[in-house]
């Protein structure tokens, strides 16, 4: 049975930068209040009208990933495609990448598990390579949130969180089985999917102008639902308990991890992770605080980063978990 290696990271966000300071213009908010509870400073939006989208992000995001792997982009077999923002209800953006890389028919899947989404599609493609269906994998998350959330003081405790982003990372077979994505381990709990959920299907575009327009504006189902303390309470909880699961699965330990890059939902939850793995501050990556949360985006976006900045290094065990709506979470244990 083979392992899937990581040959090739990258990542790519919009140029428009959003600061705190940008959004106390657009709502009842401070940069004080947001730093405090999230750790953010500022996130990157899609400005409107650039026909940037989830799916234009997810490309160019894969092509610095392949372009890393010294494969040519003709090397990939099959793409997973994360998103909970597509450019379409339907279909998926895995098509749409598939198109723009000019990938003649490949297959094309598409992962809808918002903030736990790309370890999913991590464990979808790793599956495909153990089994030897698949040789090269493409694995991309991606997110336009700005174009879902309600920019105005009501829907301040949801929009402050989010950002656009995308990454992606190419996994190749290899018969080394002590390298790679080591394990994956996946959970679920849907009696608290309204705790945090988007009801009606309105995918990116541009929310707040289209309910304006309508006269909508009340529709509360058009909008980001977030308990935001019920989720911190259950998150703080299930990803040390979910990263030691994937540890006890392949005999390590807590002390043998070189890096824990968890999902970048709030900072708050990913320092009291730490605090619970026990790992120092130069064992942790972090980057919502330019980035915000973007969702199945946020950790390959760190880790092509943290890779980029030479904070993983060949030979490296990297820890990374995610909790998100669902509830779903979900981590990995990966050997760079």
């Amino acid at each position: 049975m083979f392992n899937s290696k990581v040959i090739g990271t990258g990542h790519y966000v919009p140029n428009n930068i959003v600061t705190n300071k940008d959004l106390e213009k657009l709502m009842d908010t401070s940069d004080e209040w947001i730093r405090e509870r999230t750790g953010i400073q500022e996130r990157r939006w899609i400005e409107k009208g650039s026909g940037e989208s989830t799916s234009t992000m997810g490309y160019e995001a894969a092509k610095k990933a392949i372009a890393k792997s010294g494969l040519s982009k003709d090397d990939i077999d099959f793409i997973v495609f994360a998103s909970l923002s597509p450019d379409y209800y339907f279909p998926g953006g895995g098509v749409k990448v598939q198109e723009l890389l000019g990938l003649d028919t490949i297959g094309a899947i598409d992962v809808r598990n918002q903030c736990s989404g790309f370890l999913y599609g991590l464990s979808v493609a790793d599956q495909f390579i153990k089994t030897g269906m698949y040789k090269n994998v493409l694995v991309i998350g991606a997110e336009h949130h700005s174009g879902l959330v309600d920019i105005s003081t009501k829907g301040r405790g949801v929009t402050v969180i989010f950002g656009d982003g995308a990454a992606a990372m190419v996994l190749q077979a290899t018969e080394n089985n002590q390298e790679g994505v080591l394990v994956t381990k996946l959970h679920s709990e849907g009696k608290y999917a309204d705790e945090l959920m988007l009801k009606s299907p309105n995918p990116n575009h541009w929310l707040y102008d289209i309910l304006e327009e309508e006269g909508n504006l009340s529709d509360e189902s058009y909008r980001p639902y977030m308990n935001g303390n019920f989720v911190f309470k259950h998150a703080v909880t299930r990803m040390p308990e979910v990263i030691q699961e994937a540890l006890e699965a392949v005999n390590l330990k807590q002390s043998d991890i070189d890096l824990l890059v968890p999902h970048q939902a709030n900072l708050r939850i990913n320092q009291y992770v730490q605090k619970q793995m026990g790992l120092s501050d130069d064992k942790v990556f972090n980057n919502i605080m330019t980035y915000g949360n973007t969702s199945a985006a946020s950790i390959p976006l760190a880790i092509s980063e943290a890779v980029e900045l030479g904070k993983i290094k060949p030979g490296d065990l990297v820890a990374t978990a995610a909790f998100g709506s669902g509830f779903t979470w979900a981590s990995a244990l990966i050997r760079f």
